[in-house]
Protein backbone atom coordinates (compact mmCIF):
# COMPACT_ATOMS: atom_id res chain seq x y z
CA UNK A 1 0.00 0.00 0.00
CA UNK A 2 1.33 3.42 -0.93
CA UNK A 3 2.01 5.88 1.86
CA UNK A 4 -1.10 7.66 3.05
CA UNK A 5 -0.90 11.38 2.38
CA UNK A 6 -3.94 13.59 2.90
CA UNK A 7 -4.41 17.33 2.83
CA UNK A 8 -6.69 19.95 4.27
CA UNK A 9 -6.88 22.72 1.71
CA UNK A 10 -9.07 25.64 2.81
CA UNK A 11 -9.44 28.97 1.05
CA UNK A 12 -8.56 31.99 3.24
CA UNK A 13 -11.83 33.75 2.50
CA UNK A 14 -12.89 34.05 6.14
CA UNK A 15 -12.74 32.19 9.45
CA UNK A 16 -12.64 28.40 9.55
CA UNK A 17 -16.18 27.09 10.12
CA UNK A 18 -16.70 24.12 12.43
CA UNK A 19 -17.61 22.07 9.36
CA UNK A 20 -14.15 22.80 7.98
CA UNK A 21 -12.60 21.79 11.29
CA UNK A 22 -14.40 18.44 11.07
CA UNK A 23 -13.01 17.91 7.55
CA UNK A 24 -9.52 18.66 8.87
CA UNK A 25 -10.11 16.34 11.83
CA UNK A 26 -11.16 13.38 9.69
CA UNK A 27 -8.12 13.90 7.46
CA UNK A 28 -5.89 14.09 10.54
CA UNK A 29 -7.36 10.93 12.11
CA UNK A 30 -7.09 9.01 8.84
CA UNK A 31 -3.46 10.02 8.38
CA UNK A 32 -2.47 9.18 11.94
CA UNK A 33 -4.37 5.87 11.85
CA UNK A 34 -2.32 4.76 8.84
CA UNK A 35 0.99 6.32 9.84
CA UNK A 36 0.75 8.88 7.06
CA UNK A 37 1.06 12.61 6.51
CA UNK A 38 -1.44 15.41 7.12
CA UNK A 39 -0.76 18.48 4.97
CA UNK A 40 -2.11 22.00 5.19
CA UNK A 41 -2.36 23.71 1.83
CA UNK A 42 -3.81 27.17 1.31
CA UNK A 43 -5.89 27.46 -1.87
CA UNK A 44 -5.92 31.16 -2.64
CA UNK A 45 -6.34 31.16 -6.41
CA UNK A 46 -9.34 33.49 -6.16
CA UNK A 47 -7.46 36.62 -5.14
CA UNK A 48 -10.63 38.74 -5.11
CA UNK A 49 -12.09 36.84 -2.14
CA UNK A 50 -9.08 36.80 0.18
CA UNK A 51 -9.72 38.11 3.68
CA UNK A 52 -6.99 39.63 5.83
CA UNK A 53 -6.04 37.43 8.77
CA UNK A 54 -7.93 34.36 7.54
CA UNK A 55 -4.82 32.28 6.81
CA UNK A 56 -3.35 32.96 10.25
CA UNK A 57 -6.73 32.16 11.80
CA UNK A 58 -6.83 28.75 10.08
CA UNK A 59 -3.36 27.86 11.38
CA UNK A 60 -4.17 29.00 14.92
CA UNK A 61 -7.47 27.12 14.90
CA UNK A 62 -5.88 23.81 13.88
CA UNK A 63 -3.22 24.22 16.57
CA UNK A 64 -5.81 24.99 19.27
CA UNK A 65 -7.85 21.97 18.22
CA UNK A 66 -4.82 19.73 18.59
CA UNK A 67 -4.74 18.66 14.93
CA UNK A 68 -1.66 20.45 13.56
CA UNK A 69 -0.30 19.48 10.13
CA UNK A 70 3.07 17.76 9.97
CA UNK A 71 3.68 19.30 6.54
CA UNK A 72 2.51 22.36 4.66
CA UNK A 73 1.92 26.06 5.30
CA UNK A 74 3.53 27.17 8.59
CA UNK A 75 5.46 23.87 8.79
CA UNK A 76 7.27 23.43 5.49
CA UNK A 77 8.19 20.28 3.65
CA UNK A 78 9.80 18.91 0.50
CA UNK A 79 6.88 19.98 -1.73
CA UNK A 80 6.94 23.66 -0.74
CA UNK A 81 5.54 26.15 -1.39
CA UNK A 82 2.13 25.09 -0.07
CA UNK A 83 0.27 28.26 -0.92
CA UNK A 84 -1.22 28.23 -4.41
CA UNK A 85 -0.57 31.89 -5.10
CA UNK A 86 3.14 31.12 -4.65
CA UNK A 87 2.82 28.21 -7.10
CA UNK A 88 1.22 30.29 -9.84
CA UNK A 89 3.89 29.45 -12.43
CA UNK A 90 3.19 25.71 -12.12
CA UNK A 91 -0.34 25.41 -13.48
CA UNK A 92 -0.51 26.98 -16.94
CA UNK A 93 1.59 24.31 -18.70
CA UNK A 94 -0.90 21.66 -17.60
CA UNK A 95 -3.82 23.72 -18.92
CA UNK A 96 -2.02 24.18 -22.24
CA UNK A 97 -1.23 20.47 -22.36
CA UNK A 98 -4.94 19.76 -22.16
CA UNK A 99 -5.59 22.19 -25.01
CA UNK A 100 -2.89 20.56 -27.15
CA UNK A 101 -4.39 17.11 -26.50
CA UNK A 102 -7.84 18.35 -27.52
CA UNK A 103 -9.32 18.03 -24.03
CA UNK A 104 -9.61 21.78 -23.40
CA UNK A 105 -10.01 24.96 -25.43
CA UNK A 106 -9.55 28.72 -25.33
CA UNK A 107 -12.70 30.80 -24.73
CA UNK A 108 -12.85 34.55 -25.40
CA UNK A 109 -16.41 35.28 -24.29
CA UNK A 110 -16.99 38.55 -22.45
CA UNK A 111 -18.92 38.64 -19.18
CA UNK A 112 -21.74 40.35 -21.08
CA UNK A 113 -21.87 37.54 -23.65
CA UNK A 114 -21.96 34.93 -20.89
CA UNK A 115 -24.80 36.74 -19.13
CA UNK A 116 -26.77 37.05 -22.37
CA UNK A 117 -26.32 33.32 -22.98
CA UNK A 118 -27.63 32.43 -19.53
CA UNK A 119 -30.56 34.84 -19.83
CA UNK A 120 -31.54 33.29 -23.16
CA UNK A 121 -31.34 29.76 -21.77
CA UNK A 122 -33.47 30.68 -18.76
CA UNK A 123 -36.06 32.26 -21.08
CA UNK A 124 -36.08 29.04 -23.10
CA UNK A 125 -36.70 27.12 -19.83
CA UNK A 126 -33.49 25.14 -20.15
CA UNK A 127 -33.06 23.17 -16.90
CA UNK A 128 -29.27 23.57 -16.78
CA UNK A 129 -28.37 27.00 -18.19
CA UNK A 130 -24.64 26.45 -18.49
CA UNK A 131 -21.66 26.61 -20.81
CA UNK A 132 -21.59 23.01 -22.09
CA UNK A 133 -21.27 20.75 -25.13
CA UNK A 134 -24.32 22.42 -26.68
CA UNK A 135 -23.88 26.12 -25.90
CA UNK A 136 -20.13 26.15 -26.62
CA UNK A 137 -20.98 25.80 -30.32
CA UNK A 138 -22.51 29.28 -30.27
CA UNK A 139 -19.83 31.07 -28.29
CA UNK A 140 -16.47 32.72 -29.04
CA UNK A 141 -13.90 29.96 -28.47
CA UNK A 142 -11.22 27.99 -30.25
CA UNK A 143 -13.78 25.32 -31.16
CA UNK A 144 -15.85 27.78 -33.21
CA UNK A 145 -13.03 30.03 -34.40
CA UNK A 146 -10.33 29.05 -36.85
CA UNK A 147 -6.88 28.27 -35.53
CA UNK A 148 -5.59 31.41 -37.27
CA UNK A 149 -8.22 33.60 -35.58
CA UNK A 150 -7.56 31.97 -32.25
CA UNK A 151 -3.82 32.56 -32.53
CA UNK A 152 -4.38 36.13 -33.67
CA UNK A 153 -6.58 36.90 -30.65
CA UNK A 154 -4.13 35.39 -28.18
CA UNK A 155 -1.12 37.16 -29.68
CA UNK A 156 -3.11 40.40 -29.78
CA UNK A 157 -3.47 40.25 -26.00
CA UNK A 158 -7.19 39.49 -25.94
CA UNK A 159 -8.27 38.04 -22.62
CA UNK A 160 -9.25 34.40 -22.56
CA UNK A 161 -9.94 31.49 -20.24
CA UNK A 162 -9.19 27.83 -20.77
CA UNK A 163 -12.21 25.53 -20.44
CA UNK A 164 -12.41 21.76 -20.15
CA UNK A 165 -13.99 20.19 -23.23
CA UNK A 166 -16.55 17.93 -21.59
CA UNK A 167 -17.24 14.82 -23.68
CA UNK A 168 -20.76 14.02 -24.84
CA UNK A 169 -22.79 11.16 -23.36
CA UNK A 170 -19.95 9.45 -21.52
CA UNK A 171 -20.43 7.64 -18.19
CA UNK A 172 -18.01 8.82 -15.55
CA UNK A 173 -17.58 6.65 -12.45
CA UNK A 174 -16.46 7.95 -9.09
CA UNK A 175 -15.59 5.33 -6.49
CA UNK A 176 -16.29 6.96 -3.15
CA UNK A 177 -15.09 5.31 0.08
CA UNK A 178 -18.26 6.48 1.86
CA UNK A 179 -20.92 6.39 -0.86
CA UNK A 180 -19.74 3.58 -3.09
CA UNK A 181 -19.83 3.97 -6.86
CA UNK A 182 -21.32 7.19 -8.17
CA UNK A 183 -22.09 7.30 -11.91
CA UNK A 184 -22.68 10.56 -13.78
CA UNK A 185 -23.33 11.15 -17.49
CA UNK A 186 -20.96 13.74 -18.92
CA UNK A 187 -23.77 15.43 -20.84
CA UNK A 188 -25.09 16.75 -17.53
CA UNK A 189 -21.83 18.55 -16.79
CA UNK A 190 -20.56 21.94 -17.93
CA UNK A 191 -17.26 22.95 -19.45
CA UNK A 192 -15.49 24.12 -16.30
CA UNK A 193 -13.03 26.98 -16.48
CA UNK A 194 -9.60 25.58 -15.67
CA UNK A 195 -7.48 28.69 -16.16
CA UNK A 196 -8.70 32.26 -15.66
CA UNK A 197 -7.95 35.41 -17.59
CA UNK A 198 -6.03 36.84 -14.62
CA UNK A 199 -3.38 34.15 -15.02
CA UNK A 200 -4.55 32.07 -12.07
CA UNK A 201 -5.91 28.53 -12.24
CA UNK A 202 -9.32 27.66 -10.84
CA UNK A 203 -9.78 25.20 -8.01
CA UNK A 204 -10.53 22.37 -10.44
CA UNK A 205 -7.10 22.48 -12.06
CA UNK A 206 -4.94 23.83 -9.25
CA UNK A 207 -5.93 21.39 -6.52
CA UNK A 208 -5.62 18.45 -8.88
CA UNK A 209 -2.14 19.42 -10.05
CA UNK A 210 -1.06 20.02 -6.46
CA UNK A 211 -2.50 16.71 -5.28
CA UNK A 212 -0.59 14.96 -8.07
CA UNK A 213 2.71 16.73 -7.41
CA UNK A 214 2.40 16.27 -3.64
CA UNK A 215 1.59 12.55 -3.91
CA UNK A 216 -1.78 12.86 -2.22
CA UNK A 217 -3.24 9.38 -1.77
CA UNK A 218 -6.72 10.21 -0.46
CA UNK A 219 -8.96 13.23 -0.96
CA UNK A 220 -11.29 13.56 2.03
CA UNK A 221 -13.50 16.59 1.58
CA UNK A 222 -17.03 17.92 1.99
CA UNK A 223 -20.11 16.62 0.23
CA UNK A 224 -20.42 19.90 -1.67
CA UNK A 225 -17.50 18.77 -3.88
CA UNK A 226 -19.14 15.51 -4.95
CA UNK A 227 -20.77 17.08 -8.06
CA UNK A 228 -17.30 18.21 -9.18
CA UNK A 229 -15.68 14.81 -8.67
CA UNK A 230 -16.56 13.50 -12.17
CA UNK A 231 -14.77 16.51 -13.68
CA UNK A 232 -11.73 15.74 -11.55
CA UNK A 233 -11.77 12.07 -12.57
CA UNK A 234 -11.75 13.17 -16.21
CA UNK A 235 -8.82 15.52 -15.63
CA UNK A 236 -6.75 12.73 -14.08
CA UNK A 237 -7.52 10.65 -17.14
CA UNK A 238 -6.76 13.40 -19.66
CA UNK A 239 -3.47 14.29 -17.97
CA UNK A 240 -2.41 10.64 -18.01
CA UNK A 241 -2.50 10.26 -14.25
CA UNK A 242 -5.11 7.51 -13.92
CA UNK A 243 -2.70 5.20 -12.11
CA UNK A 244 -2.16 7.72 -9.31
CA UNK A 245 -5.71 9.06 -9.02
CA UNK A 246 -6.34 9.43 -5.26
CA UNK A 247 -9.17 7.67 -3.53
CA UNK A 248 -12.13 9.93 -2.76
CA UNK A 249 -14.32 10.28 0.31
CA UNK A 250 -17.02 12.94 0.42
CA UNK A 251 -18.14 13.75 3.95
CA UNK A 252 -21.79 14.33 4.90
CA UNK A 253 -23.05 17.77 5.79
CA UNK A 254 -23.36 19.09 9.32
CA UNK A 255 -27.03 20.04 9.48
CA UNK A 256 -28.96 22.68 11.37
CA UNK A 257 -30.39 21.53 14.72
CA UNK A 258 -33.78 20.93 13.08
CA UNK A 259 -32.15 18.91 10.30
CA UNK A 260 -33.30 21.28 7.56
CA UNK A 261 -30.25 22.28 5.57
CA UNK A 262 -26.55 22.88 6.07
CA UNK A 263 -25.44 24.54 9.31
CA UNK A 264 -24.24 28.08 8.72
CA UNK A 265 -22.81 30.95 10.75
CA UNK A 266 -26.22 32.64 10.61
CA UNK A 267 -27.77 29.62 12.34
CA UNK A 268 -25.27 29.95 15.16
CA UNK A 269 -25.94 33.67 15.51
CA UNK A 270 -29.69 33.06 15.46
CA UNK A 271 -29.69 30.18 17.95
CA UNK A 272 -26.92 31.41 20.23
CA UNK A 273 -23.99 29.08 19.68
CA UNK A 274 -20.53 29.56 18.09
CA UNK A 275 -19.85 28.51 14.51
CA UNK A 276 -16.08 28.93 14.65
CA UNK A 277 -13.36 27.34 16.83
CA UNK A 278 -11.85 30.72 17.78
CA UNK A 279 -13.33 34.20 18.01
CA UNK A 280 -13.21 36.04 14.69
CA UNK A 281 -13.35 39.76 14.07
CA UNK A 282 -14.28 40.66 10.52
CA UNK A 283 -11.65 43.13 9.27
CA UNK A 284 -14.15 44.83 6.96
CA UNK A 285 -17.26 45.17 9.13
CA UNK A 286 -15.67 44.97 12.57
CA UNK A 287 -18.29 42.38 13.52
CA UNK A 288 -17.07 39.85 16.11
CA UNK A 289 -18.17 36.23 16.24
CA UNK A 290 -17.43 34.27 19.40
CA UNK A 291 -15.50 31.02 19.11
CA UNK A 292 -15.75 27.76 21.01
CA UNK A 293 -12.50 28.51 22.82
CA UNK A 294 -13.78 31.84 24.14
CA UNK A 295 -17.16 30.31 24.97
CA UNK A 296 -15.29 28.10 27.41
CA UNK A 297 -14.94 24.81 25.56
CA UNK A 298 -11.93 22.59 26.01
CA UNK A 299 -10.40 21.75 22.63
CA UNK A 300 -10.58 18.04 23.48
CA UNK A 301 -14.34 18.32 24.08
CA UNK A 302 -14.86 20.31 20.89
CA UNK A 303 -12.96 17.73 18.84
CA UNK A 304 -14.69 14.78 20.53
CA UNK A 305 -18.06 16.35 19.71
CA UNK A 306 -17.10 17.06 16.09
CA UNK A 307 -15.83 13.51 15.56
CA UNK A 308 -19.32 12.18 16.27
CA UNK A 309 -20.98 14.52 13.76
CA UNK A 310 -20.97 12.02 10.92
CA UNK A 311 -18.93 9.14 12.36
CA UNK A 312 -19.74 6.45 14.89
CA UNK A 313 -17.40 3.79 16.27
CA UNK A 314 -20.20 1.24 16.48
CA UNK A 315 -20.02 1.06 20.28
CA UNK A 316 -21.70 2.86 23.17
CA UNK A 317 -18.52 4.75 24.08
CA UNK A 318 -18.83 8.50 23.55
CA UNK A 319 -15.81 9.99 25.30
CA UNK A 320 -12.59 9.49 23.32
CA UNK A 321 -9.23 11.11 23.76
CA UNK A 322 -7.25 11.84 20.60
CA UNK A 323 -5.35 8.57 20.56
CA UNK A 324 -8.56 6.62 21.05
CA UNK A 325 -10.15 8.52 18.16
CA UNK A 326 -7.16 7.70 15.96
CA UNK A 327 -7.31 4.01 16.89
CA UNK A 328 -11.08 3.75 16.38
CA UNK A 329 -11.50 5.91 13.29
CA UNK A 330 -12.48 4.33 10.00
CA UNK A 331 -13.56 6.21 6.90
CA UNK A 332 -15.98 3.37 6.11
CA UNK A 333 -17.85 4.14 9.34
CA UNK A 334 -18.55 7.70 8.25
CA UNK A 335 -22.24 8.10 7.48
CA UNK A 336 -23.64 9.09 4.11
CA UNK A 337 -26.38 11.06 5.83
CA UNK A 338 -26.02 14.53 7.25
CA UNK A 339 -25.56 14.88 11.01
CA UNK A 340 -27.78 17.24 13.00
CA UNK A 341 -25.86 19.59 15.26
CA UNK A 342 -27.04 19.69 18.88
CA UNK A 343 -25.48 22.43 20.99
CA UNK A 344 -26.81 20.88 24.21
CA UNK A 345 -24.90 17.72 23.34
CA UNK A 346 -21.82 19.84 22.63
CA UNK A 347 -22.09 21.35 26.12
CA UNK A 348 -22.55 17.85 27.55
CA UNK A 349 -19.23 16.83 26.05
CA UNK A 350 -17.50 19.79 27.67
CA UNK A 351 -19.12 18.92 30.98
CA UNK A 352 -17.64 15.40 30.83
CA UNK A 353 -14.16 16.78 30.23
CA UNK A 354 -14.66 19.38 32.96
CA UNK A 355 -15.62 16.76 35.52
CA UNK A 356 -12.68 14.57 34.53
CA UNK A 357 -10.18 17.32 35.30
CA UNK A 358 -8.52 17.35 38.71
CA UNK A 359 -9.58 19.98 41.23
CA UNK A 360 -6.04 21.37 41.16
CA UNK A 361 -6.21 21.89 37.37
CA UNK A 362 -9.57 23.60 37.66
CA UNK A 363 -8.32 25.78 40.52
CA UNK A 364 -5.58 27.17 38.28
CA UNK A 365 -8.13 28.00 35.57
CA UNK A 366 -10.63 29.51 38.01
CA UNK A 367 -7.93 31.55 39.76
CA UNK A 368 -7.46 33.61 36.57
CA UNK A 369 -11.17 34.47 36.55
CA UNK A 370 -11.19 35.31 40.27
CA UNK A 371 -8.18 37.61 40.03
CA UNK A 372 -9.86 39.61 37.27
CA UNK A 373 -12.64 40.46 39.73
CA UNK A 374 -10.99 40.40 43.17
CA UNK A 375 -7.19 40.72 42.93
CA UNK A 376 -6.73 40.15 46.68
CA UNK A 377 -9.34 37.38 47.11
CA UNK A 378 -8.67 34.56 49.57
CA UNK A 379 -7.70 31.53 47.52
CA UNK A 380 -7.69 29.02 50.36
CA UNK A 381 -9.57 25.80 49.65
CA UNK A 382 -9.91 26.73 45.98
CA UNK A 383 -9.46 23.11 44.96
CA UNK A 384 -12.37 22.08 47.20
CA UNK A 385 -14.50 24.91 45.81
CA UNK A 386 -13.83 23.73 42.27
CA UNK A 387 -14.66 20.17 43.28
CA UNK A 388 -18.14 21.35 44.27
CA UNK A 389 -18.73 23.72 41.37
CA UNK A 390 -17.72 21.33 38.60
CA UNK A 391 -20.66 19.08 39.42
CA UNK A 392 -23.09 21.92 38.69
CA UNK A 393 -21.61 23.52 35.59
CA UNK A 394 -20.48 22.79 32.05
CA UNK A 395 -17.75 25.44 31.80
CA UNK A 396 -15.13 26.91 34.12
CA UNK A 397 -16.26 30.38 33.09
CA UNK A 398 -19.59 29.61 34.78
CA UNK A 399 -17.92 28.98 38.14
CA UNK A 400 -18.08 32.64 39.15
CA UNK A 401 -21.79 32.98 38.38
CA UNK A 402 -22.75 30.12 40.67
CA UNK A 403 -19.89 30.33 43.17
CA UNK A 404 -18.99 33.98 43.74
CA UNK A 405 -20.53 33.68 47.22
CA UNK A 406 -17.41 31.79 48.31
CA UNK A 407 -15.52 35.08 47.98
CA UNK A 408 -18.20 37.74 48.44
CA UNK A 409 -21.06 37.57 50.96
CA UNK A 410 -24.46 37.87 49.22
CA UNK A 411 -25.78 41.40 48.87
CA UNK A 412 -29.33 40.25 48.21
CA UNK A 413 -31.34 37.11 48.81
CA UNK A 414 -33.65 35.10 46.58
CA UNK A 415 -37.01 36.87 47.01
CA UNK A 416 -39.22 33.83 46.41
CA UNK A 417 -37.46 31.76 49.04
CA UNK A 418 -37.64 34.56 51.61
CA UNK A 419 -41.33 35.08 50.90
CA UNK A 420 -42.17 31.38 51.24
CA UNK A 421 -39.85 30.36 54.06
CA UNK A 422 -39.33 33.36 56.37
CA UNK A 423 -41.65 33.35 59.37
CA UNK A 424 -41.61 33.10 63.17
CA UNK A 425 -40.75 29.40 63.12
CA UNK A 426 -37.83 29.88 60.74
CA UNK A 427 -36.51 32.76 62.86
CA UNK A 428 -36.73 30.52 65.92
CA UNK A 429 -34.90 27.76 64.08
CA UNK A 430 -32.14 30.04 62.84
CA UNK A 431 -31.52 31.46 66.29
CA UNK A 432 -31.23 27.91 67.61
CA UNK A 433 -28.81 27.05 64.77
CA UNK A 434 -26.71 30.11 65.61
CA UNK A 435 -26.46 29.09 69.22
CA UNK A 436 -25.44 25.48 68.45
CA UNK A 437 -23.03 26.48 65.67
CA UNK A 438 -21.27 28.85 68.08
CA UNK A 439 -20.40 25.97 70.38
CA UNK A 440 -19.54 23.49 67.62
CA UNK A 441 -15.89 22.43 67.90
CA UNK A 442 -15.40 20.09 64.94
CA UNK A 443 -16.38 22.08 61.84
CA UNK A 444 -16.93 19.68 58.95
CA UNK A 445 -19.89 19.02 56.68
CA UNK A 446 -21.08 15.97 58.60
CA UNK A 447 -21.09 17.76 61.95
CA UNK A 448 -22.62 20.87 60.41
CA UNK A 449 -25.55 18.90 58.95
CA UNK A 450 -26.14 16.97 62.17
CA UNK A 451 -25.96 20.07 64.34
CA UNK A 452 -28.32 22.00 62.05
CA UNK A 453 -30.96 19.30 62.20
CA UNK A 454 -30.72 18.87 65.97
CA UNK A 455 -30.93 22.64 66.51
CA UNK A 456 -34.12 22.84 64.42
CA UNK A 457 -35.74 19.87 66.10
CA UNK A 458 -35.00 21.35 69.55
CA UNK A 459 -37.43 24.17 68.76
CA UNK A 460 -39.88 21.83 67.01
CA UNK A 461 -39.18 23.08 63.48
CA UNK A 462 -38.69 20.62 60.64
CA UNK A 463 -35.10 20.93 59.35
CA UNK A 464 -36.33 20.45 55.79
CA UNK A 465 -38.62 23.46 56.06
CA UNK A 466 -35.70 25.85 56.65
CA UNK A 467 -32.83 24.17 54.83
CA UNK A 468 -33.33 26.17 51.62
CA UNK A 469 -33.58 29.35 53.68
CA UNK A 470 -30.23 28.49 55.26
CA UNK A 471 -28.77 28.08 51.76
CA UNK A 472 -30.09 31.50 50.72
CA UNK A 473 -28.58 33.08 53.83
CA UNK A 474 -25.17 31.68 52.90
CA UNK A 475 -25.23 32.10 49.10
CA UNK A 476 -28.13 34.35 48.16
CA UNK A 477 -29.28 31.62 45.77
CA UNK A 478 -32.07 29.00 46.07
CA UNK A 479 -29.96 26.20 44.61
CA UNK A 480 -26.41 25.20 43.90
CA UNK A 481 -23.66 22.86 45.10
CA UNK A 482 -23.89 20.65 48.19
CA UNK A 483 -25.04 22.86 51.08
CA UNK A 484 -23.13 21.33 53.96
CA UNK A 485 -19.87 21.31 52.01
CA UNK A 486 -20.44 25.02 51.23
CA UNK A 487 -20.77 25.73 54.94
CA UNK A 488 -17.61 23.76 55.70
CA UNK A 489 -15.57 25.71 53.13
CA UNK A 490 -16.91 29.10 54.25
CA UNK A 491 -15.84 28.37 57.81
CA UNK A 492 -17.58 28.69 61.13
CA UNK A 493 -17.11 32.41 61.69
CA UNK A 494 -18.25 33.37 58.17
CA UNK A 495 -21.35 31.14 58.34
CA UNK A 496 -22.40 32.64 61.68
CA UNK A 497 -21.85 36.17 60.38
CA UNK A 498 -23.89 35.50 57.24
CA UNK A 499 -26.80 34.09 59.23
CA UNK A 500 -26.80 37.11 61.56
CA UNK A 501 -26.56 39.56 58.65
CA UNK A 502 -29.45 37.91 56.82
CA UNK A 503 -31.68 37.93 59.90
CA UNK A 504 -30.99 41.65 60.39
CA UNK A 505 -31.62 42.54 56.76
CA UNK A 506 -34.91 40.75 56.10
Amino acid sequence: MKRVRVRFAPSPTGPLHMGGVRTALYNYLFAKKHGGDFLLRIEDTDQTRLVEGAEEYIINALNWCGIPPNEGVSVGGEFAPYKQSERKYIYKPYAQELVEKGFAYYAFDSSQALEEMRTRLVAEKVLLPQYNHITRKEMQNSLTLSSTETKHRIEGGEQYVIRLKMPVNEEIKVNDLIRGEVVVNSSQLDDKVLFKSDGMPTYHLAHLVDDYLMNISHVIRGEEWLPSAPTHILLYKYLGWEEVTPEFAHLPLILKPDGNGKLSKRDGDRLGFPSFPLTWKDPASGETSQGYKERGFYPQAFINMLAFLGWNPGTTQEIFNMQELIDAFSIEQVSRRGAKFDFEKAKWYNQQYLRARSNDELAKEFLIIICERIPDANHDKLDKICGLLKEKTQFVNEFWNIGSFFFIAPQQYDADTIKKKWNENSLKAMNSVLEDFSSLVEWNHLQIETTFKIACEKVEVSPGSVQQLFRVFLTGLPGGPALWEIAEILGKEEVINRIKTAINLI
